[in-house]
């Protein structure tokens, strides 16, 4: 994906951030702690990154202030990955989406393989490493 470069950063002639392709990314999770580690990992690679702890709440921030990629969880309450989705592709169609989940074996590879002809690009399973997380971006 290219959401344009941005120049090396120098702190006392030391090197802070690495050049990375910069993107407003939406991350839905229910877990804080995932929410919280994918922010962290992004925003150090450059990317501005919104959260969002479920389907109807990323919904509503995505029309606020679109993403151009989103990064959601499938098993979640109320409205689950499979949903958002969904919404998200037909209120924006060229929409990218990375699909992750960590659930039962057999629901787990159901739901996953059900994301792509959703409209998701790639899937994860959880756990996953940061880095896979962080090139599947790229």
């Amino acid at each position: 994906m290219d959401f344009g470069r941005r120049p090396e950063l120098r702190l006392g002639g030391v090197r802070v951030g690495q050049e990375a392709n910069m993107a407003r990314i939406l991350v839905i999770d229910d877990e804080d702690r995932i929410r919280r580690m994918l922010r962290a990992a992004l925003e150090m690679e450059g990317h501005e990154v919104i959260e969002a702890r479920q389907g109807e709440e990323a919904l509503r921030l995505h029309r606020d202030a679109p993403a151009e990629l989103v990064i959601t969880d499938i098993l979640m309450p109320e409205k689950d990955g499979l949903e958002v989705i969904m919404a998200l592709r037909r209120e924006a169609p060229a929409l990218k989406v990375i699909a992750m989940s960590g659930g039962g074996r057999f629901m787990l590879t159901h739901a996953l393989h059900m994301t792509e002809p959703l409209g998701a690009f790639a899937s994860l399973r959880k756990p996953f490493e940061l880095d896979a997380m962080i090139e599947t971006v790229k």
